[in-house]
């Protein structure tokens, strides 16, 4: 078998690439920057380089690839989830996994791209399986200065819930999928194992670190404003508005029992994902004084 893997070195893609490597399989990966992926892998995968715009390089990185996983952002999603799929059937792929959003199911946000993406997938014929992850954990590496720098996490979530979820229980459940092809023709909407409220995460990490970390509720009108000075574009910073709100509206909290029935055991807690990422959340003087350099 040829597993292809795009966004092979970001968060998920670089997990679901290193679990096939563990497995004794040789992955093919896309990516822009092939410096930056052999840094990553080594001599350990096939590296294809070009842009998941790009369908002249989506043919060639495509030819004699059986199973494929896709990972496309931004509002482009359904464009070049479309693009992609198209490129993977004609090449004779023989199932596409797409890394989704369980958002889907409420046609929101960030969530209606993925839902316009599944759906070009869908219309095009191609074998499919859509892993729907709830919020990442990683995302919340986002509040890393402000606790740093002022002990305090800012949101318009209110006294909403989201079951965040760790990356390696994503990546395991797409190389399940891919490896085995069990779940083809289906949506695997995918949770951590508890819906928290965005003032008990701030209290989670504040307990690791060992200093108070407060939650400070927010306007829509400010989250905007504060996003806007980061994102690329109007359109995604309204598609985060939307999905703050949508957590403050209690819509986004459901917690599944995918992870255990897929991979056979409770998927990771947030306590886990705080205590890998503790060095993030901590400014260098605390750093240095609960973790002397030989412990870092």
């Amino acid at each position: 078998m040829i597993y292809l893997i795009t966004g092979a070195t970001g968060d998920v893609g670089s997990r679901v690439v290193e679990r096939l490597i563990k497995s004794g399989e040789r992955p093919r990966i896309f990516v822009r920057d092939a410096e930056k992926a052999r840094l990553r892998f080594e001599d350990r995968v096939d590296v294809t380089t070009g842009d998941l715009a790009d369908k002249a390089s989506l043919n060639a990185a495509f030819q004699g690839v059986d199973a494929l996983f896709l990972v496309n952002s931004g509002p482009q999603i359904p464009l070049r989830d479309e693009i992609a799929a198209k490129a993977a059937k004609a090449a004779g792929v023989r199932h596409l996994v797409k890394l989704s959003s369980m958002d889907v199911q409420h046609g929101l946000a960030i969530g209606a791209w993925h839902e316009q993406g599944e759906a070009a997938i869908r219309a095009t014929g191609m074998p499919f399986t859509f892993v729907q992850p709830t919020g990442f954990m990683s995302n919340l590496l986002a509040w890393a200065r402000s606790i740093k720098t002022e002990g305090v996490v800012r949101s318009s979530t209110g006294e909403g819930r989201r079951a965040f979820i760790h990356s390696d229980d994503i990546a395991a459940v797409v190389v399940r999928a891919l490896t085995t092809g069990d779940y083809q023709g289906q949506s695997l909407p995918i949770t951590g194992p508890d819906a928290l409220t965005f003032k008990e995460v701030a209290e989670k990490i504040g307990s690791v670190i060992g200093k108070p970390v407060t939650f400070l509720p927010i306007s829509d009108e400010e989250a905007r404003r504060r996003y806007s000075a980061v994102s690329e574009s109007a359109e995604e910073t309204e598609a985060h508005v939307a999905l703050w709100r949508a957590i403050r509206e209690g819509r986004l909290a459901a917690v599944t029992d995918k992870v255990q029935r897929i991979l056979g055991r409770a998927p990771i807690g947030l306590d886990q994902w705080i205590t890998e990422n503790i060095t993030a959340f901590l400014d260098a003087a605390t750093l240095t004084a609960t973790h002397p350099p030989d412990q870092q």
